[in-house]
């Protein structure tokens, strides 16, 4: 990729001549609904150029990605679910333009993680008085992503949690799902080596976080998504009345927990073996298998934040 700009040209660039190219999948249930919303939205605000990009075929996503950046923009504004914002990840990762995220997901782990305003009007505000950051990102064999990879009973929960169910409930159907996969899920052991350092647990969840929430929830408060570390936790343990009181908590709670005080292995580089081998979810996508090594990649992506993200 070429050279970039520095963070206050490009923010400078955006708030003024401003090419701005907007992707929203509005075949996702918040993008369908609120498509009309952001084109409303987006051209209060005055960008001078923009194009709108909306994908009404899933399979079209990756070309239209591409038809965006091919016209150069500063800026490109992305809305949907995981599954776009990771397409979104990939497409943007080390090029000279800015991600802006809307929170049109069930989760919006990403746009949390950011600081992103959760309502529509926030996160449009954001992309005209925000600033440009670089963030890190992670590396799971050879897939980037920006917020987690995950092992064990969440994956089931993946391939389970119906979209009637997410549409009606939204954040909650994940724990839910869960509630009804954990009975007949059967624990793993992990082997993480961190630093010439190997830890063994017995779990039923494994998670290698980028970003700071899952599921919707902060998984700790001094966690962060641009600090050049991942942090692998497990939920529950072996047991799966453990796992299921966890669940349950943290569907109901969602409280902080802190890297000090809990069961985190923090580090830039991780390898995880697991008996048996298992499928690794990378925001989403479930096409890897244990044994998997995960790195971060620091300042590999360029967003748009509020301006006072902390930008290390």
């Amino acid at each position: 990729m070429g050279e970039l700009r520095s963070k206050a040209e490009h923010t400078e660039a955006i708030r003024t001549k401003g090419r701005v190219r907007v992707v929203v999948n509005t075949r996702s249930r918040q993008g369908r609904r609120h498509y009309p919303a952001v084109v409303r939205a987006l051209r209060a605000e005055g960008f001078d150029s923009i194009r709108f990009l909306p994908v009404v075929d899933p399979k079209r996503l990756r070309a239209t990605l591409e038809e965006a950046l091919a016209d150069e923009p500063d800026l490109l504004v992305v809305g949907g679910g995981d599954g776009t914002l990771s397409a979104a990840v990939k497409h943007v990762a080390h090029r000279d333009v800015a991600l802006g995220v809307l929170p049109l997901g069930t989760t919006n782990n990403f746009v949390r993680s950011l600081g992103v305003p959760l309502d529509l009007a926030g996160a449009v505000r954001v992309l005209r008085t925000g600033k440009v950051a670089d963030i890190d990102l992670g590396v799971a064999g050879d897939r980037e992503f920006a917020n987690l990879a995950s092992f064990g009973v969440s994956v089931e929960v993946a391939g389970k949690v119906r979209h009637g169910v997410k549409r009606l409930l939204g954040r909650a159907a994940y724990p839910l799902t869960a509630l009804t996969v954990l009975p007949g899920h059967r624990p793993f052991r992990a082997f993480l080596t961190v630093d010439g350092h190997r830890h063994e647990l017995l779990t039923h969840q494994l998670n290698i976080a980028n970003g700071r929430f899952h599921g919707g929830w902060q998984v700790a408060r001094d966690i962060s998504i641009d600090n050049g570390r991942l942090v692998a936790y497990q939920l529950g343990s072996g047991k799966r009345l453990r796992l299921l009181l966890e669940t349950m908590v943290r569907a109901g709670s969602g409280r902080w927990r802190s890297l000090a005080g809990g069961p985190f292995v923090v580090g830039r580089e991780m390898h995880l073996e697991t008996d048996p081998p298992m499928a690794a979810d990378v925001d989403g996508e479930v096409r890897l298998m244990t044994p998997i090594t995960i790195r971060t990649v620091p300042n590999g992506l360029r967003v748009m934040v509020p301006d006072d993200f902390v930008d290390s």
